[in-house]
Parts: structure tokens; sequence; C-alpha cells
């Protein structure tokens, strides 16, 4: 079975019927086949910060999501650590010409640490470091 890593941006379009990613990540979604997704405690969070404004019917679907996330076989949720943080943290320094976000070296972490090369998202931060981005406009 394929696994791919699936970043927030990939969570937020899925759930947004009108964000301009939706389609382009529903596709993405549809050509994988069976696929085990691998997302982090750090990408559902950040998932969930980025709707909590939205008034309490998108709380209550981000936070169904999330819920069906954490319980859907095909998915699975790197646990956050203070050694995780640590370690993203170290790639965050270490990366000081770049602007890569905390969260994405979380991922970039995950991502290595589990042999994943492809992720499900547009942001091209992770084609700086070699990973191949499925979703394209």
């Amino acid at each position: 079975m394929r696994t791919v890593f699936a970043d927030t941006h990939y969570w937020l379009a899925l759930v947004n019927p009108r964000d301009q990613w939706h389609k382009p990540a529903k596709q993405a979604n549809l050509s994988l086949g069976p696929t085990l997704l691998v997302t982090t405690h750090e990408a559902l969070s950040k998932f969930l910060t980025a709707l909590s404004g939205g008034g309490p019917d998108l709380r209550r679907v981000a936070a169904e999501t999330v819920r069906k996330i954490i319980h859907n076989p095909n998915c699975r949720v790197l646990a956050q650590s203070r050694d995780s943080f640590l370690r993203a943290l170290d790639r965050y320094a270490a990366r000081a010409d770049k602007t890569y976000s905390l969260n994405d070296c979380a991922s970039m972490n995950g991502m290595d640490a589990e042999g994943i090369k492809e992720i499900l998202t547009n942001d091209h931060h992770f084609e700086q470091e070699g990973y191949v981005v499925l979703i394209k406009a």
C-alpha cells in the first residue's frame, strides 16, 4: 500500500468546498488509489487553529473531521512529543535561509522518519527539501 503524508493544506482544502484548492485536493486524493495517509498532531492542530474563527458550525465540522482522521484505519497520526518538538526546532534553526514554519519542519521530520517522499500539499517548501508535492493547480 502506498504511504503519503497529508499536510494541513490538504485537510483544509478537503473540508472547505469554496477553498481554491478543494478540487485539486480531491483530484489528488482520487488519483492515489489504496493509500495510508500519515499526518501529525501538529498538522491537525494547525488545521483546527485555521478554522477556529469560522463560527460554531465550522468548529463542529473541524472537530468531527479530526476525530474521523484519528479513528480512520487508513490514517496514522504521528504524536507530538518533547523530542519531536526539539527535532523540529533544530531543523527550523538549521534552515535560517528558508521560510519554513515549525509545523513544516515537524512534518518533514515525520516524513523522513517514516520514509515518505510524497505529500498532499501545494506548499513549495516541501519541494525545496526534495519531497514530491501532489496537489497542483
